[in-house]
């Protein structure tokens, strides 16, 4: 069943707290740190995990399950921030509802290994996976959408890719040959997509039938180039069957003139054909529908059917977008360029409509204060936000939140900014429950206690993830046990009240993959453990939305 339940795989380290909070629900005893690569430093610092993870980029398909992979590339051009991973994601939706197994690679042209250290105002959220790794937002994309679960590997930086060819030449692998982009990069980018697009994603045995790439950033960006010529190869390879291009642009309206312009897809699109690579279909972007003038300039300046001309305007919720790809038929067409038509039946989206139908008609709502230190950029906290969708929807509630930056609570911005310290007090007390999220370094540390501390003595319902979590312990500790100096040594390396601790092999020199993340089990060394016991306690917490919220209309 799609509802409700598909999407419910934003944050698992999120989505077992909320479902004991929102909704009634069993807890399982497997605890997944994911998506809270920021704060995942200071939550493991409080647990005690064993390893359980699988190596899933060890796999290796048997000769008789190999078979013949149909990739579905997405790239983008004009400008970033087109939502070519809701469009890549929405595409894999269809084509899985048409019966098809799908699969999901991310192509990051930057030069980092991993997104586990990149500052999430410039990226947003660092989405962690099942197996530890620390990868861009848009594989959580992909995993919602698609209910499947990724490996690192399904995450190709440049970082990576160099790496590993810098690794084999000093290993003596390329015989004393000159190192060079093409053919050796290239080359290594090729057997990357190729291996990883084997590996099992969805719990079944055998490679799936189409792997989706999605290509990050615009055509033309020099850090993209041996990318786009190991694309290129790669449709060569194999064959015109087994490869379809879409790609995504914006079609702008000038204010002034009222009218569609198409002149920036042309030039994008002439920009990928010099690049050797011609767009089967063309994904449009835009505030309203294409008019079919537009489509038809399109068609013809981009070599592209107009059937194949896709429209993806501003939609009410993003779980619209496979239904107007569904409604466009653009399953058809890319069915049609992989030759996959005998085999895949109509998609069957009759539960993914209920859900994007079930959220457009909720009409009460419940007023959430988000207390956090990257509030500039929601898209910090992504898999929270989904997480409180989810299930709020499941309580057929519509969430409203409300960003508060963690600084504006201290008392010291009531004299620097008073206007703002005070509109962050009013809208934390106007919440009907407070969610803090996680973050590192002691920035707003103090403003996140304060707001602890006035959910606990004001019976607020509060859920801390991650260094929200280990808030409540020190303001506990501090309010309650009287320990006035009580604080994690991450903030205070010579308290002498340390309720947080680092965990013995993190490191405090490296902050790349020095942390513990991924699905673990956890292991109580005492049955009847405090600990042990808050796991039975979780069960028996009522809905904090329900039971505490006042539903108010939008009206």
């Amino acid at each position: 069943m799609y509802k409700y339940a598909l999407l419910s795989k934003s944050l698992s380290a999120v989505r077992s707290p909320l479902a004991g909070l929102l909704r009634f629900e069993s807890i399982s005893t497997k605890i997944k740190l994911r998506n809270c690569s920021f704060p995942a430093r200071t939550l493991t610092q409080t647990l005690c995990l064993h390893t359980h993870t699988q190596n899933l980029s060890s796999y290796h398909p048997t000769q008789s399950q190999q078979r013949e992979m149909k990739y579905v590339l997405v790239t983008g051009g004009v400008v970033s921030g087109l939502g070519k991973g809701v469009t890549a994601s929405s595409i894999g939706v269809v084509l899985k509802a048409c019966g098809l197994r799908v699969t999901s690679i991310k192509i990051d042209p930057y030069l980092n290994t991993d997104a586990g250290t990149m500052s999430p105002f410039e990226h947003g959220e660092v989405f962690v996976l099942d197996d530890g790794g620390e990868v861009d937002l848009d594989l959580g994309n992909y995993e919602r959408f698609l209910d499947v679960t990724l490996t690192k590997d399904n995450n190709i930086t440049t970082g990576k890719i160099f790496q590993s060819v810098i690794e084999k030449e000093r290993r003596g692998d390329y015989l004393g040959k000159t190192v060079q982009v093409v053919p050796h990069i290239t080359d290594a980018i090729k057997d990357w997509i190729e291996s990883v697009s084997a590996i099992p994603v969805d719990g079944k045995d055998g490679p799936a039938d189409v792997c989706v790439i999605e290509l990050g950033g615009t055509v033309g960006d020099i850090e993209s180039m041996p990318f786009i010529e190991a694309l290129r190869q790669l449709s060569f390879s194999v064959g015109q069957d087994n490869f379809c291009l879409i790609h995504v642009s914006l079609i702008p309206v000038l204010g002034v003139v009222g009218e569609q312009k198409t002149k920036p897809t042309q030039h994008s699109v002439r920009e990928l054909r010099a690049l050797g690579l011609t767009p089967h279909l063309l994904a449009c972007r835009s505030a309203q529908p294409l008019l079919e003038n537009t489509k038809e300039k399109l068609s013809q300046f981009c070599h592209v059917p107009a059937a194949n001309i896709l429209n993806i305007h501003d939609v009410p919720n993003i779980w619209h977008v496979p239904l107007l790809l569904r409604n466009q038929n653009a399953h058809d067409a890319i069915l049609k360029q992989l030759n996959l038509l005998s085999i895949a039946m109509p998609p069957a989206l009759q539960d993914w409509t209920m859900m994007a139908e079930t959220y457009d008609n909720l009409t009460n709502s419940v007023r959430i204060a988000m207390v956090g230190k990257y509030v500039g950029l929601t898209d910090s906290y992504l898999s929270v936000v989904k997480a409180l969708l989810h299930a709020c929807i499941a309580c057929s509630l519509k969430p409203l939140i409300d960003w508060i930056a963690a600084s504006d609570l201290e008392e010291d911005s009531a004299e620097s900014t008073p206007e703002a310290h005070a509109a962050a007090w009013e809208t934390l007390k106007n919440a009907s429950c407070i969610l803090i999220p996680g973050g590192f370094g002691d920035r707003g540390v103090r403003g996140m206690i304060l707001a602890s501390k006035y959910a606990r003595e004001n019976n607020i319902p509060y859920l801390g993830i991650c260094l929200g979590m280990q808030i409540a312990v020190i303001e506990f500790a501090r309010s309650v046990l009287g320990l006035e100096r009580a604080d994690s040594n991450e903030f205070d390396t010579n308290t002498p009240d340390p309720v947080v601790i680092f965990m013995p092999e993190g490191s405090r020199t490296h902050m790349g993959s020095t942390m513990r993340l991924g699905s673990r089990r956890t292991l109580f060394q005492t049955p009847d453990c405090i600990t042990a016991k808050l796991y039975v306690i979780c069960l028996l917490v009522p809905s904090f939305i329900s039971k505490w919220s006042h539903p108010v209309s939008e009206e």
